[in-house]
């Protein structure tokens, strides 16, 4: 841990919204996992995001959008992360 009393600092910190998601199709149906959100998603609408390995584009259900989500204590490292290709339908 950095303590900044101990003269340590967070550098690089970053913020980004995540979609959390349920699989609609293939072999992960029902799973659940959280993207990078892109602008206009909301809860409710189907997206379009990459799953596996291959990312294999696939649907699934927005459940929840979280926004400004520091990178401290983002569900998924931001690095990491995949992101939401497009918005399939509106809710």
């Amino acid at each position: 841990m950095i303590h900044s009393m101990a003269g340590g600092e967070i550098k690089n910190l970053r913020y980004a919204d995540f979609a959390k998601v349920e699989i609609l199709e293939g072999e992960s149906v029902g799973s659940k996992f959280f993207y990078l959100s892109i602008d206009g998603v909301i809860e409710g609408m189907v997206v379009l995001v990459p799953v596996g390995v291959n990312n294999v584009p696939t649907k699934a259900k927005v459940l929840r959008v979280d926004k400004n989500v520091n990178s401290q204590v983002s569900p998924v490292p931001i690095k990491r992360a995949k992101s939401v290709i497009k918005i399939v339908k509106n809710c």
